[in-house]
């Protein structure tokens, strides 16, 4: 080959561009079609950064629909530090403004050149002075804030969130995967100087609002007359719970201390613990209430049976418990009545460990109740075969037994229900909610009927003439127990003489309970007994409520009370109280009317029309239930007086009434009258107990 010739050196030039062109063409084949998701990647790793957005949160609403919790927008301020030439003299300005130190905020720069958080979700104010600044490299991004309007509203219960929106305590917590969904994401796109250019975000999806159970008229009634007990008696702590009888649900459930979750940080742990589930403590006297129906349910005693209280003391195993009061012979109505540890021990006795192990168990206690709130406590109950020989007696009057105040309502409402044990229920209804929310279990049968109907009567004995006649309504029956737990000494292992748990839990109306309530106080100083600070409370809650839910009254009021009710002024409706602002536009909305969707108020069976006058029937012999159906019927209102069979009706059986009359109707309370063989002991006894002072 002659080099020299033109010919050739123009072919070897060409072999050797063909050779280079066909390995740069294959070079770039490799990296467009086998390296490009590799630089692909590599170049977004470089050019953008993804950055969390806080989801949207759904609501938390109450059973009327009115919000408790809501997500709103506000601004936060994050940094593109490669754009900031003189960091210093930036965190010296941000610095006063985010009231950090400027060293923390210049850290915070030099973290990273791309993307920086300075501050996330200011107050307005503060963003704005921020904006006011126009420093560059300093942008703000919209993301949403948990914002709780009604402030310490039912704060325990609806929990609190941190700075990325997680759910930390409370309904917050416990249905965190149905309120936050998956967060936002904004991209940040930067050039090849590191310089920010433009921003792009997806916006976080919505979870399911909660409608819960509670009222919250309802419970800014009860958190109000907790708090005013709280002043009045300087307890540490306390509860309040208001339920349904009639299906577990939980109308209000307030505690104290207690919080503000719109600033949860300036609050110390205690006071976000939510009681109600949480605290553990011995029930005391109200604890009777279990052994005592375990002993009618099983056939052991009668509300009238004569039990003697040996004046005081009963001997356990070598150990003498005595009572508050030297009590001789009592009916086993009195006992309750008046609290009696000697006769709850003799019954407790007579029911056998195992059978009253089985009782406790069936109401609830030493198990959690199920209720969708976190950090429940099972309860304290020993194994049966871990009792000593005193356990009988200690647990008979409400020691060596732990419970919350949840289980302890919850076992009131068996009682006034007719026997059925329904799972506390704080969660109504998830909006939207693919597939439905399932339906609460079925309630467990804790005793007969029979029992439960000699319970009420026994319970409304202990308001009218026994330990918690503070708890004696105006216009409606009630029916309750009070109890006085000592609290042991961490110092010494033994029950404080000082440090006490007062307690009431109780229901009304007696014959169609409508609100089964719960007050505990921790340690008052001063008074301490259940009847004297708890009781009270009770009461003051109690008659708002049933007012507030329209609950018919069954005990005419006094003509004196009367005359003072019609001349009063007009009531003022919750939304106008003046000592609840949560802010300017956060009064609570006044009730919203009957219907079927708001099915606070039952509507009547009949219309009751104006006007025609029908005949009173006979209701000699009659129940309470068989007498409101046949007044409802005929288009009466029944006054309700008592307990028991019909003994005295006005006016009398043939009287025309214009319909929509009232038609007063008195009952016998016969299963607590005195049976024919009580002994005349027993007769001084109860005459002594009329003139002295019983705790409970």
């Amino acid at each position: 080959m002659d080099l020299r010739r033109p010919l050739t050196r123009s072919l070897i030039l060409a072999a050797l561009l063909a050779l280079w062109s066909g390995a740069a063409l294959g070079r770039l084949a490799y990296l467009q079609l086998f390296r490009y998701s590799d630089f692909l990647a590599r170049a977004e790793h470089q050019q953008q950064r993804i950055v969390e957005i806080s989801p949207k949160r759904a609501e938390v609403l109450d059973r009327n629909l009115h919000t408790l919790a809501m997500s709103a927008l506000v601004d936060s301020c994050f940094a593109i530090p490669s754009e900031i030439t003189d960091a210093h003299m930036v965190s010296r300005l941000l610095g006063p403004v985010l009231k950090v130190t400027p060293e923390e905020i210049e850290a915070r720069l030099a973290s990273s050149s791309s993307f920086v958080w300075v501050a996330r979700k200011l107050p307005p104010d503060t963003a704005a002075r921020i904006a006011a600044l126009n420093l560059k490299g300093v942008y703000f991004q919209k993301e949403d804030e948990r914002f709780y309007p009604k402030r310490q509203l039912a704060a325990a219960l609806l929990g609190y969130v941190d700075i990325d929106d997680k759910g930390l305590g409370g309904i917050e917590y416990s249905l965190e995967d149905h309120i936050r969904s998956r967060p936002g994401r904004m991209l940040i796109f930067t050039d090849a100087r590191r310089r920010w250019y433009d921003g792009s975000d997806a916006k976080p999806d919505t979870g399911s609002s909660v409608v819960l159970t509670i009222d919250e008229n309802i419970q800014f009634i009860a958190e109000k007359e907790l708090a005013a007990a709280i002043q009045q008696t300087h307890a540490p702590a306390g509860s309040v719970v208001v339920q349904n009888p009639s299906n577990g649900q939980i109308l209000a459930m307030a505690n104290w201390p207690t919080f503000n979750p719109n600033a949860v940080a300036d609050s110390p742990a205690e006071a976000r613990m939510n009681r109600a589930v949480s605290a553990l403590y011995e029930p005391g006297s109200v604890f009777k209430v279990v052994t005592l129906s375990a002993a009618i349910d099983q056939g052991l005693t009668t509300p009238d049976e004569v039990v003697d209280c040996e004046m005081g003391a009963i001997y356990i195993g070598n150990h003498r418990i005595r009572d508050h009061h030297p009590f001789g012979n009592l009916t086993v109505a009195e006992i309750l009545a008046h609290s009696s540890d000697v006769g709850a021990i003799k019954i407790g006795m007579r029911v056998g460990a195992p059978k009253l192990y089985d009782y406790i168990r069936a109401y609830g206690f030493g198990s959690p109740s199920g209720i969708e709130l976190p950090g429940e406590s099972r309860g304290l109950l020993r194994r049966l075969e871990n009792w000593t020989p005193i356990s009988i007696g200690a647990i008979s009057m409400g020691q060596e037994v732990g419970v919350t105040p949840v289980q302890l309502i919850s076992a009131m409402s068996a009682i006034a229900n007719g026997g059925l044990l329904y799972k506390p229920q704080i969660v109504l209804d998830l909006r939207p909610q693919v597939p439905p929310l399932a339906p609460p279990p079925a309630p467990n049968r804790v005793i007969r009927e029979g029992t439960a109907a000699a319970m009420r009567q026994m319970l409304e004995g202990v308001v009218l003439h026994g330990t918690g006649q503070l708890a004696r309504l105006d216009g409606h029956s009630s029916a309750g127990k009070t109890g006085t737990a000592q609290k042991l000494d961490p110092g010494t292992g033994r029950y404080s003489q000082t440090q006490l748990i007062a307690s009431f839990v109780g229901f009304a109306p007696v014959n169609n309970p409508a609100v089964t309530i719960l007050v505990q106080l921790d340690s008052p100083v001063g008074p301490h007994e259940g009847g004297s600070v708890a009781a009270p409370v009770f009461k003051r809650v109690a008659e708002q409520v049933l007012a507030y839910l329209n609950v018919p009254q069954d005990i005419p009021l006094p003509p004196k009370q009367l005359r003072a009710k019609r001349n009063a002024p007009p009531a003022v409706g919750l939304s106008d109280l003046a000592d609840f602002s949560p802010s300017a536009t956060d009064s609570l909305e006044a009730p919203a009317p009957a219907s079927p969707a708001n099915p606070r108020v039952p509507p009547p069976s009949v219309a009751l029309a104006e006007g025609d006058a029908i005949a009173v029937p006979e209701l000699a012999g009659k129940t309470v239930r068989e007498v409101t159906e046949i007044c409802q019927r005929l288009g009466m209102n029944p006054v309700l007086v008592g307990t028991g069979v019909v003994m005295e009706q006005e006016p009398r059986a043939g009287t025309a009434v214009p319909r929509g009359g009232n038609v007063t109707v008195r009952f016998a309370r016969s299963v607590l009258q005195p049976s024919s063989a009580e002994t005349r002991s027993s007769r001084a006894a109860r005459r002594r107990l009329g003139s002295v002072g019983i705790g409970g």
